[in-house]
């Protein structure tokens, strides 16, 4: 009886600590503190001090992404409206660049598109699949990054075997999409 009491109130204590860790993280997460005496841009909000730091909201990347663990930040309403979490040229230039290949899937929240595997009728015995991952709410050059993975027939068994791919066939498909992008971005005037 004991062990299982003491187990119970190990478990209480552990919640109860876990509650009072996720409860201290409030606060407004923009702020720098003032008392701060080395910090140099005393006043500045960490957005803009992050802003400076080569133009990207370093922030974004953080492990459980720009809402947070619960998604507790508010809503950036300076956005364009797209309705995507990603950049919106890069993402329509990436479905337009690769829409000859059935999508398996496409998440315009998380930036990415995985396609099916897509056999060419000039070589039978070859496939490939391509993924798309959009980096950025920004149109940049390193914006978007596109890994392709391809596979053919083994001479025994006609089993599908994973086979290389030319490292240029990604930074191709990649400048496609960026052109594309470009192309959509004056199309659009802005």
């Amino acid at each position: 009886m004991p062990v299982s009491l003491i187990s119970v109130v190990i478990s209480v204590i552990f919640a109860v600590g876990l509650c009072l860790g996720v409860g201290a993280c409030g606060g407004d997460p923009d702020a720098v503190k003032e008392s701060d005496s080395r910090n140099a841009t005393k006043g500045a909000t960490k957005r803009q001090i992050n802003q400076g730091l080569g133009g990207r909201n370093r922030e974004e990347g953080s492990l459980f992404g720009p809402g947070g663990l619960f998604g507790s930040k508010p809503k950036d309403t300076s956005g364009d409206g797209t309705g995507v979490a990603v950049n919106a040229y890069l993402w329509r230039a990436s479905l337009d660049t690769i829409n000859f290949i059935p999508l398996v899937s496409a998440d315009p929240f998380g930036g990415v598109i995985i396609t099916d595997w897509y056999t060419p009728a000039e070589t039978p015995n070859e496939r490939m699949k391509v993924q798309v991952t959009i980096l950025d709410r920004e149109l940049r050059a390193d914006g978007v990054r596109v890994s392709v993975f391809k596979q053919q027939t083994s001479p025994k068994g006609g089993t599908w075997v994973d086979a290389q791919v030319d490292p240029r066939t990604n930074v191709d498909i990649e400048n496609a999409i960026l052109t594309r992008a470009r192309q959509l971005r004056i199309a659009g005037g802005s």
